[in-house]
């Protein structure tokens, strides 16, 4: 839809044809070797391990190009509609795996991310000294100073480090606040989950960072995560077990509901709380709090409870649009063809919200771009759920 090279269906149809390609040139020099062959020869031809070489494109750029295994954001979307259930992300990634640790391999960017996230734990690349600051200004003790929270609070490198993403994570802390929750962070002892390494095929770099978070969450005992990324969510509740991380993590929209249904944290309706009507409100769907986590509902319920008026998007829930950040794309330059994040927010645009609603520093990023792109920040604002809650606190 976007113009870019990669197609899911011809990826496999691709390593399809290719395999059965080389099953017959296999099939036809084993037997001209074997009949060339006599006596002991011929019975060692014949052994399955005498296989003869046999000359073949090579899989990355003869078969699969390079800007193809590049191009995918991992939205899922591709396995979510294939009526066979082919698993396209997983081979996507090996093969971004190979390129990385076997050949040296990738974009420029993505190697001053791996960089960035062996020096200072952090994609950004900002100090790891100062990834526990903006909490501490707000009053959010350690875990070592609370050990007995309710809930830890895992803001990720976003929420810590970057301009517009911290005020989400002031939004929320004022949300816990106000609902008398006990909670906790790591502070400066928090680094990057490692999702974006794994996804650009930096295993070794993940399982690295992975391991030294489990032993900190470990030593402090720590049980009950609230994320407020999607890709943090995700990362640690179904990849870190892989290595021994077992851990309840919960998506700060869930926990937010699960105040709000409880009465903990009490909302007022718009004219309560200051505002002057009800907003036109549109919500965006995480492909990683999506499609890959079946969370729908909770986002949805909460925007209603703040009081304002949901439109729906023409593709949303399972069908919901790509904002082009997933994949490891959030760090790479523009690909070929259209920005991904300028199609989604043409459609946000076209059904005329005032807020447009995400879940998902990601998303929240790329649909602003959009929207500067489009020069339509006087006609739509781009916000995280926490911070409509925010505004519609009693």
């Amino acid at each position: 839809m976007s113009g870019k090279r990669l197609s899911p269906k011809l990826l496999h149809t691709n390593l399809k044809h290719q395999l059965l390609e080389r099953a017959k040139e296999l099939s036809r020099a084993k037997t001209a070797s074997v009949g060339e062959a006599t006596g002991a020869a011929a019975s060692a031809a014949s052994d399955a391990s005498a296989t003869p070489e046999v000359a073949s494109p090579s899989l990355i750029g003869g078969v699969i190009s390079e800007q193809e295994i590049w191009a995918c954001t991992t939205c899922y979307a591709c396995q979510e509609q294939c009526p066979v259930q082919n698993e396209h992300i997983n081979k996507i990634i090996d093969l971004r795996r190979n390129l990385v640790l076997m050949e040296g391999r990738f974009p420029k960017q993505a190697g001053l991310v791996f960089k960035n996230l062996e020096v200072n734990g952090n994609p950004l690349g900002e100090s790891a000294l100062i990834r526990g600051e903006l909490l501490g200004r707000l009053g959010v003790p350690s875990i070592g100073q609370n050990p007995g929270a309710e809930i830890l609070y895992w803001p990720g490198c976003a929420g810590s480090l970057e301009t517009r993403n911290q005020k989400v994570t002031t939004a929320l802390v004022n949300l816990l606040n106000a609902a008398g929750v006990s909670f906790a962070v790591l502070a400066n002892e928090e680094k990057c989950c490692g999702e974006a390494a794994r996804r650009l095929g930096n295993e070794y770099l993940y399982q690295t960072l992975a391991a030294g978070n489990i032993a900190t969450l470990s030593g402090y005992e720590v049980k009950k995560i609230v994320t407020q990324c999607p890709h943090c969510f995700s990362t640690l509740k179904h990849e870190y077990p892989q290595l021994g991380g077992q851990l309840e993590v919960i998506h700060h929209t869930q926990f937010l509901a699960e105040l709000v249904g409880s009465g903990r944290l009490k909302l007022g309706q718009p004219a309560e709380t200051g505002q002057a009507e009800p907003k036109r409100v549109t919500y965006h769907d995480s492909c990683y709090l999506g499609r890959y986590n079946g969370l729908f509902d909770q986002p949805r319920q909460l925007l209603t409870a703040a009081g304002h008026d949901l439109v729906e998007l023409p593709r949303r829930r399972q069908n919901a649009f790509c904002c082009g950040a997933g994949g490891g794309r959030m760090w790479l330059e523009k690909d070929e063809g259209e920005r991904i994040n300028r199609i989604r927010i043409d459609e946000v645009l076209g059904v005329s919200p005032d807020i447009a609603a995400v879940a998902c520093p990601y998303c929240l990023t790329m649909l602003k771009d959009g929207v500067d792109d489009r020069e339509a920040a006087d006609r739509v604002r781009v916000m995280d759920v926490a911070e409509v809650l925010q505004a519609s606190l009693q």
